[in-house]
C-alpha cells in the first residue's frame, strides 16, 4: 500500500482525490479532479470525487474513530460491515444497491458507485412526488435480499460464520434502546415530546403495560432471532429513487436479525409521508391515494413474492408447504409490529423524521403525532391479525378521521 495510507487518518476533500487515484485506481494520474464532502450523518465522512472533463465519478465513505456530534469513541468495524453487506447485496440484488469498487481495512474507507442521479425518497415524497413502480421494486428488493441469506437456503456453517462477522454490537445497541426501549420506558430521559402531547404519551405509551409486553416480545425477537442478514436501518432516507428505479444505501447497521425489522421500517416510514400530507395538504388526493396504495401493495406483494421465492430456493424437505405458511405468517407479523415501533419511536424519541419536524404549527402537529402513535400501537398489538394490506390502510384512514 502507498505509505501515506499505511495508517488510519481522517481524509479531507483533497485527500479523497489523491486516494481515488493512487489507492482505488479509479482515475488516471494527472486527471483534473474535483471533490466535495456530501455527507450529513453523524458517523461517517462521505466525499464525491469526479473528473471535470469526463464527469466520471465515485463516492468514498470513510469511518472515523469518533462520532461527529459528541466526539464519543466509535468502533470502526461498522464500516467494514457495510462494505461486506453491500458486496453480498451486489450478488443478490445488483440493480438495487451501489457497486463497491474498493475497501481499505486500514483507512476504513469504502469506494463505491456515485448514485447522485437518484434522489432521497423521503425528501421526494415530502415534495409530493409519486413513483408508480416503487412498491414492486422495494418488495422485490426485500424478498430477494433477505430470504436467500437465511439458513433455509445457505449452508448452516456459512450462515453461522456470517452471524459472527456481522455481530454489530454498538449499532444494535442503539436500536435496542431508541426503538425498543426508550419510547415506552424513558430511562435515559432522551425522549422529546411535543408540547400538548405529554399526557397522551404518558397514557398511551408509558402507562400501557400490555403494550410494553408486546414491545418486549418484539425487542426479544430483534435481539435473539438471527433469521436473515438485514439492512438494520431501512428508512425512507436510505432509499434513493428516480423514474428508472431505486438504490438502497447505508447498511452500516447490518446484522443477522429478523426479516420483519427491515420490512417494517420500510412500511412504517411511508406512514410519515401519508400523515404529513393528510394534515398539511389534504387536498393532494393524488399523493395520498398513491402512498396508501403503495403501503397496501407492498404488504400484499411481500406475501406473493415470499411464497414464490420460497418455492424457488428452499429445497430442504422439512420446510414444506405447512412450514412455509407459518414462516411467512410470522414474517408478516414481525413486519407489522416493527412498522409500529418505528412509527412510535420517530414521534416521541430524539431521532425524529423530517415529515414530523417540518410541521411547526402545534395545532396541526399534535393531532398528526397522535394519529401516528395510535396507528403504531395498533400495528404492535394487532400484528398477527393482518393478512391483507387493505386492512392496514383502512385502519389508518379511520384513525385519521378521528384526529382531523
Amino acid at each position: 500500500m502507498n505509505e501515506r495510507y499505511s495508517k488510519h487518518f481522517l481524509m479531507n476533500a483533497e485527500d479523497a482525490k489523491d486516494y481515488a487515484v493512487n489507492i482505488v485506481h479509479f482515475f488516471e494520474p494527472g486527471s483534473e479532479l474535483l471533490s466535495t464532502e456530501i455527507g450529513d450523518g453523524n458517523i461517517n465522512y462521505v466525499f464525491k470525487v469526479w473528473d471535470k472533463k469526463t464527469g466520471r465519478s465515485l463516492v468514498i465513505k470513510q469511518a472515523d474513530k469518533f462520532l461527529r456530534s459528541s466526539g464519543r469513541p466509535l468502533d470502526l468495524n461498522h464500516n467494514k460491515i457495510e462494505a461486506e453487506m453491500l458486496k453480498i447485496e451486489n450478488d443478490l440484488v445488483p440493480n438495487w444497491v451501489p457497486k463497491v469498487y474498493h475497501y481499505s481495512d486500514v483507512m476504513c474507507a469504502m469506494s463505491m458507485e456515485d448514485i447522485s442521479a437518484f434522489k432521497n425518497l423521503r425528501t421526494e415524497m415530502l415534495e409530493g412526488k409519486t413513483f408508480k413502480n416503487f412498491a414492486g421494486e422495494i418488495s422485490s428488493f426485500l424478498v430477494d435480499s433477505l430470504l436467500p441469506t437465511t439458513d433455509l437456503v445457505i449452508d448452516r456453517a456459512v450462515k453461522k460464520e456470517r452471524v459472527k462477522f456481522f455481530t454489530n454490537i454498538e449499532l444494535c445497541d442503539i436500536t435496542e434502546d431508541l426503538v425498543f426501549t426508550e419510547p415506552y420506558y424513558n430511562y435515559k430521559n432522551r425522549n422529546v415530546i411535543t408540547p400538548g402531547n405529554e399526557e397522551f404519551v404518558e397514557k398511551v405509551l408509558y402507562g400501557d403495560e400490555k403494550l410494553k409486553a408486546e414491545v418486549g416480545t418484539l425487542r426479544d425477537m430483534f435481539m435473539n432471532h438471527a433469521q436473515a442478514l438485514i439492512h438494520g436501518d431501512l428508512h425512507s432516507g436510505s432509499i434513493f429513487i428516480n423514474d428508472t428505479g431505486i438504490k438502497v444505501i447505508d447498511p452500516e447497521f447490518a446484522f443477522y436479525g429478523p426479516m420483519g425489522y427491515d420490512i417494517g421500517n420500510v412500511i412504517g416510514n411511508l406512514f410519515f409521508a401519508w400523515a404529513n400530507r393528510a394534515f398539511t395538504k389534504p387536498c393532494d388526493t393524488a399523493f395520498i391515494s398513491w402512498i396508501s396504495k403503495a403501503i397496501s401493495d407492498i404488504f400484499d406483494m411481500l406475501i406473493e413474492k415470499l411464497d414464490k421465492k420460497f418455492d424457488e430456493i428452499v429445497t430442504f424437505p422439512l420446510y414444506n408447504k405447512y412450514f412455509k405458511k407459518r414462516y411467512i405468517s410470522d414474517v408478516l407479523a414481525d413486519s407489522a409490529g416493527c412498522a409500529g415501533t418505528e412509527m412510535v419511536r420517530r414521534v416521541v424519541g430524539d431521532s425524529k423524521v423530517l415529515e414530523v419536524t417540518c410541521v411547526k404549527d402545534n395545532n396541526v402537529r399534535v393531532p398528526m403525532e397522535r394519529a401516528l402513535i395510535n396507528m403504531g400501537v395498533r400495528l404492535i398489538k394487532e400484528r398477527r391479525n393482518y393478512t391483507h394490506g387493505s386492512q392496514i390502510i383502512d385502519e389508518f384512514q379511520e384513525i385519521l378521521k378521528k384526529q382531523m
